[in-house]
């Protein structure tokens, strides 16, 4: 289901006529005759175009959005409320008499008014054409998204404002729409900042234009349609407040208005503004979005060509991204501030003062109290097949493009959710067992657990069956699969092709027997691996957890398979997806295509893709053409459960 904007609709049907004159492309052709490869190029290995990295922000200076995770637009658990906020103000446009105006503020969910101790980021959302305050809590799945955001670590706890640029005066007409927009920064330095940071802890240590200056880096503004002009002014009035912008669907309207855009000169306009204002030193951010559906993107598009084309916009400071077949509507702007929002205010800050970072000990980790004595099976329990002394630093054997980011993203997610009291580890053998054969001690499942009731997969990292690389090929897998809504396991299994498979059998025995308890679907559940884990889950899929102790379980719904040269199949194997890159040295990718292409010549379904110029042991692809897999996989996956 779409979410028309039903305001900003009425404004593409005014000025459609004007766009249809404009270019229209879904590619964005950068300056110099490069281009962003639409994502339908990715499966072929080709390249995702000439993008610098932006390694501050750990993303591609353009590219495509990802989409948001269904079960983020449902209820939460942990809700955040939403109250009026009424303020006042002065009538800028016309006579600047006294005025009262209205705004609606998000405040997370266990947000305390008499804890002045904790302090919140803030985020300031502005409406389009026609629009009014508070819009962006009235669709039900947006809020929602807010509520997961935060729930799942994503982003730490944000106080978010539904403001408007219209008063009790304002004609909601196009040409008086623009002059209030226009007008807006005024009443937000001199307004609406003060009466919300006033009354909510953010990090303003007071309302004084000093201490809201100070505060800068937690403040971030975003906009739509008409509210994304009114952001890029927000950039070039208010940029002393504010560091984090997020136009979507607009351009800069400095110079100029619609029909009349003056690229050129608007761009030359900022450059010179962030030169002049040492923007560069002191940091800024602008994350630039559209649909390549929407009906007004060619502003967007030409915009974002002429801030690329100059050199001081990299990518730490600015990128374009679009929304695959995404329309002029809140579907598309749901999906914009699902991608942003991380970038914003990265989920390191969501543990505290205390949490990990990049230049965080392993050994800090692995021995942190709120862990217990499992801590030691985060990382491989043999030393000698990992590296590096930080989170930052770590390396594993056999892995390649190994991500800094992921791995304090998923030490910070374990840690919120054990400090919160959550079961995040489960012992798969009883202490009995363990007695009788102190290897299976090195052994249990993490849990990143999805929504109540939702089917659960179990990932198996590799490792030559010499150790179990779990932080970069399996716990990245399971942290995705739960935001997704899945119920997912990463197993820590002994080494030893037959010990491991054992391993699995028990784990899957172990989820069925406390499926209540857990809060889990047994039905088409999946094992998702790779490597030495891959060939656990062809194991396991072609003679079932019986084979291996684990009972008369049924086998796996779907198999996921990354980068193992395994070729053995039986007519009873599960429909099966598999990946790997075309440069793998130790998994060659014909073996993996011929198994995939005689399974699906006895019938079984089967989907499997190539990545050229990849390694071994990708993991996620985080920034590489394999980017996006594991969504490819979750779609055979689902497939599978109909």
């Amino acid at each position: 289901m779409k979410y028309k904007i039903v305001t900003g609709l009425i404004a593409i049907l005014f000025l459609t006529a004007l766009s249809a004159c404009a270019a229209s492309t879904d590619i964005l052709r950068e300056k110099g005759g490069q281009e962003t490869v639409s994502p339908d190029k990715k499966d072929s290995g080709e390249s995702e175009g000439a993008s610098e990295e932006n390694t501050d922000m750990n993303i591609r200076q353009t590219g495509w959005t990802k989409a948001v995770p269904a079960a983020y637009k449902e209820d939460a658990d942990k809700k955040g409320k939403v109250m009026q906020v009424v303020y006042k103000s002065e009538d800028y446009v016309r006579d600047s008499k006294a005025i009262t105006k209205t705004a609606y503020v998000y405040t997370p969910y266990g947000y305390n008014e008499n804890d002045t101790d904790t302090k919140y980021n803030i985020l300031y959302l502005m409406h389009g054409w026609g629009g009014h305050a508070g819009e962006y809590f009235e669709y039900a799945s947006t809020k929602n998204m807010f509520d997961h955001l935060i729930e799942n670590g994503d982003i730490p706890p944000v106080i978010i404002v539904s403001a408007t640029f219209y008063n009790e005066n304002s004609d909601a007409d196009f040409s008086s729409s623009i002059d209030e927009f226009r007008q807006f920064h005024r009443d937000f330095e001199e307004h609406l900042m003060p009466a919300v940071e006033g009354r909510f802890h953010t990090y303003a240590a007071s309302t004084s234009p000093e201490d809201l200056k100070a505060s800068r880096d937690h403040r971030a503004f975003g906009g739509f349609s008409l509210g994304s002009v009114t952001t890029w002014l927000q950039f070039c009035y208010d940029y002393d407040y504010i560091r984090w912008f997020l136009p979507m669907s607009g351009s800069c309207w400095y110079y100029g208005t619609y029909g009349d855009f003056q690229f050129e000169k608007n761009v030359d306009f900022i450059e010179q503004l962030v030169k002049d204002n040492r923007l560069d030193e002191r940091g800024y951010f602008i994350y630039h979005a559209v649909g390549t559906k929407d009906a007004v993107k060619s502003q967007s598009i030409d915009m974002s060509e002429e801030m690329l084309s100059r050199e001081i916009f990299t990518p730490d400071h600015y990128v374009f991204y679009q929304k695959e077949g995404g329309y002029h509507d809140f579907d598309a702007v749901q999906e914009y501030l699902y991608n942003a929002l991380p970038l914003f205010f990265p989920s390191d800050s969501r543990a505290g003062e205390d949490a990990y970072t990049a230049d965080t000990k392993i050994s800090d980790v692995i021995n942190d109290p709120v862990f217990g004595d499992y801590g030691r099976l985060i990382f491989p329990v043999d030393e000698g097949y990992y590296s590096g002394n930080t989170l930052g630093e770590l390396r594993l054997t056999w892995y390649s493009n190994i991500d800094p980011d992921k791995t304090v993203e998923i030490a910070n997610y374990m840690k919120a959710q054990a400090k919160d009291g959550k079961t995040i580890f489960y012992d798969i053998y009883t202490d009995k067992e363990k007695a009788a054969d102190p290897a299976k001690e090195d052994t249990g499942l993490f849990f990143f657990k999805g929504k109540p009731g939702a089917r659960f997969a179990v990932c198996n990292a590799g490792g030559g069956f010499a150790y179990v690389g779990a932080m970069h090929d399996s716990f990245p897998h399971a942290l995705e699969l739960s935001k997704k809504g899945y119920n997912a396991f990463a197993l820590i299994y002994r080494p030893g092709a037959q010990t491991a498979c054992e391993d699995l059998a028990r784990a899957i025995r172990f989820i069925f027997e406390h499926a209540e308890e857990l809060e889990v679907n047994t039905d088409c559940y999946s094992l998702w691996g790779g490597s030495a884990g891959g060939r656990m889950c062809a194991y396991l899929g072609s003679y079932g957890p019986v084979r291996f102790g684990g009972g008369n379980l049924p086998r796996p719904g779907a198999c996921v398979i990354q980068y193992t040269g395994h070729s053995e199949y039986a007519k009873s194997d599960p429909p099966t997806y598999s990946c790997v890159g075309t440069s793998d040295g130790i998994a060659n990718w014909r073996t993996m295509k011929e198994r995939a292409d005689a399974m699906s010549g006895i019938g079984i379904p089967t989907e499997f893709h190539t990545y050229k110029g990849l390694s071994h042991g990708f993991g996620l692809g985080t920034g590489t053409v394999a980017e996006g897999w594991l969504d490819d996989a979750v779609a055979f996956w689902e497939k599978q459960m109909k």
